[in-house]
């Protein structure tokens, strides 16, 4: 059965969506070992302009005070609106925060670093609304998929909003956290609507061995979600370490790391055990594109564990923190991936073996 033309724009549409927020997430993390969040103190232009300087003798001589005062003004509002909607004691931490008082001086690569990682914003903004308007023939075909695309494309609204935020309280933790929290949101939604358009999928039986996994990879899903928040939140404190150590000492890093590293370290070993069991599941299912991604899984948690290892033994590398972040989200969606096509070779075995009950 030959796939029609715009089922095949849509796909490589989302597709190319897809590979382009983990673009993101990958300079997104280059950003932050870098120390390049406030290469850029405003938001969306960079020290007021569209493109950003490249010499400090293009600033004012007092910039520092000029976009601190603007960050403060923005977080006022930012609290009152908070504290109308009854988040008083939020509102009151984010103001409170003294990161928002901190200005760091020029320096015109981290600036265009951050700049390249804004840049690389707008284009998955052009990206996802290519892609809604590549799911407009499914408005009346399944209407699902359009809804989800195009709420897609309002999670990227969001995340940008969410970014001027990040920007404007000077990356306070809380923020940053909830920024990556949304990226992987984004990528489920995509690769959500992506299944559900491939109407190609065999109707090849899913073995007994393997039924009921259903809760295990929803599971599995969960706890790689929350192992990558828990990363966010020891980066931040690799900030907070490294700022203390001006950047320098990088083998004392680790060290003086709390709780939350060692949390993180022995969640990875309980994911490396739950992956596994997941993964001998998917091989027994006996569907190829469900071995296909057991497998894949099981190559980026190795990654995943040799990059960690690198992080914790050889003081910290700046290389492969982005390479870190990145292979932890690109777990998560082989596994969410894992999920929704394993529901679907449920769905298709279930249509062949009782074909008119499920009609």
């Amino acid at each position: 059965m030959e796939i029609p033309a715009f089922a095949r724009r849509f796909r490589a549409t989302a597709t190319l969506t897809v590979v382009a927020v983990y673009v993101l997430i990958l300079v997104g993390g280059i950003v932050r070992s870098t120390g390049s969040g406030m290469g850029c103190p405003d938001w969306p232009k960079c020290f007021g302009q569209w493109v950003p300087p490249t010499d400090i003798s293009q600033l004012p001589p007092n910039y520092k005070e000029v976009y601190t005062a603007q960050r403060v003004a923005k977080n006022q509002r930012l609290a009152k609106t908070l504290s109308r909607m009854g988040f008083a004691e939020v509102a009151a931490d984010i103001f409170a925060h003294p990161t928002q008082y901190i200005e760091t001086d020029f320096n015109p690569t981290k600036t265009w670093i951050e700049y390249l990682n804004r840049l690389t914003g707008v284009l998955i903004g052009v990206f996802i609304f290519a892609t809604v308007l590549a799911a407009w023939p499914y408005r009346r075909r399944d209407p699902a998929i359009f809804w989800v695309t195009l709420l897609s494309f309002i999670t990227v609204g969001v995340q940008g909003w969410l970014g001027s935020l990040v920007v404007s309280t000077n990356l306070l933790p809380v923020m940053v956290t909830i920024h990556m929290a949304l990226a992987l949101v984004l990528v489920a939604l995509l690769m959500w609507a992506l299944v559900r358009a491939d109407k190609q999928l065999p109707a090849v039986p899913v073995q007994p061995a393997a039924t009921g996994l259903t809760w295990a990879l929803v599971l599995l899903v969960v706890l790689t979600f929350g192992q990558i928040v828990l990363g966010t939140q020891v980066r931040e404190n690799i900030d907070m370490v490294a700022f203390g150590l001006n950047y320098l000492q990088r083998e004392q890093w680790v060290a003086q790391l709390g709780g939350s590293f060692e949390l993180h370290r022995i969640f990875s070993a309980v994911l490396l055990l739950v992956n596994l069991f997941v993964a001998l599941k998917l091989y027994q299912a006996g569907v190829t594109r469900l071995s296909r991604l057991a497998t894949a899984s099981m190559v980026v948690i190795g990654l995943e564990i040799l990059a960690g290892l690198g992080l914790a033994y050889f003081a910290m590398p700046a290389a492969l923190q982005p390479i870190h972040l990145t292979l932890g989200t690109l777990l998560f969606g082989v596994q969410f991936l894992a999920l929704v096509r394993y529901r679907q070779a449920l769905k298709a075995s279930r249509t062949a073996a009782f074909p008119a009950v499920v009609a």
